[in-house]
């Protein structure tokens, strides 16, 4: 299994690199699955290398200008603050098992996962969704409060999840400033590399890391990276918003399935 897991970790920089997020989507799972951790150890080795990740497959979205720097500052900064606080204290918080009755527990590991998966189904709904795609114009509609305000709750579900965020941005991204998708998909992982990042910094104080195991995951998802941005180039942004759609849908069902019917 862990030859597997390793062989898949290229697979988080390939989806990060074709679609600008969806790479915590198989990081997660990779590593509560393939190598047998505990939920809230993965996510914060998910953070580190979805965020390490992100930042190399960012630069060559940036020179070919896939990323809004305004948009970025907007949604990350107040998102920073929220992932910072959520990691250090409230997933500390969070009690291993926070409700049971004589037939069900709610676990934290079911709490974080489930809630992973339902986010994960609901925000493949507006991808999926046919929209005619607009050139990106900043100025169009473009809503500064609301960005604000998503970054803030953005950063929250990463922090508490351990996941990018690149799942929910890109939606996010895509309705409130009217970029294309692959400008937001551009944008989402800078947001993506500098919150995860941010977020690992506050596990540091938490955990001991196994930093040969975590480096060999995340030095495999970069090569993926590079690769996957070769493919992006060969897409339409129509065909990319509904591929990421229908992979988070899939992917968020079968992780509800199993934690709920078959853990």
């Amino acid at each position: 299994m862990e030859i597997i897991g390793y062989a898949a970790s290229v697979c988080i920089g390939l989806i990060l690199g074709i679609l600008g997020g969806g790479g915590s989507i198989l990081s997660i799972p990779i590593l509560v699955y393939l190598f047998h951790m505990d939920v809230v150890l993965a996510s914060a080795y998910s953070l580190f290398i979805v965020g390490a990740t992100s930042f190399v497959g960012a630069i060559p979205k940036y020179k070919d200008r896939f990323i809004s720097v305004r948009t970025g500052m907007l949604f990350g900064i107040p998102s920073i603050i929220s992932i910072f606080v959520t990691r250090k204290w409230v997933v500390q918080a969070i009690p291993d098992i926070i409700w049971q009755t004589n037939s069900f527990v709610l676990t934290k590991r079911l709490l974080l996962l489930g809630l992973f998966a339902f986010l994960m189904v609901i925000a493949s709904i507006s991808m999926i969704r046919e929209r005619q795609e607009k050139v990106a114009d900043e100025g169009e509609r473009f809503r500064p409060i609301l960005l604000i305000v998503q970054g803030i709750f953005i950063g929250f579900l990463t922090g508490l999840v351990g996941a990018g965020g690149g799942f929910l941005i890109i939606p996010g991204l895509v309705l409130l400033t009217r970029l294309t998708f692959k400008a937001a998909a551009g944008t989402s992982l800078i947001i993506i590399a500098v919150n995860s990042l941010i977020g690992f910094l506050g596990d540091l104080f938490n955990y001991s890391m196994n930093w040969t195991f975590l480096l060999t995951l995340t030095g495999l998802a970069i090569v993926g990276v590079l690769i996957g941005n070769q493919f992006s180039h060969k897409l339409s942004s129509g065909g990319l918003r509904k591929i990421f759609g229908w992979f988070i849908l899939i992917a968020g069902c079968a992780m509800m399935v199993h934690e709920v019917l078959l853990t």
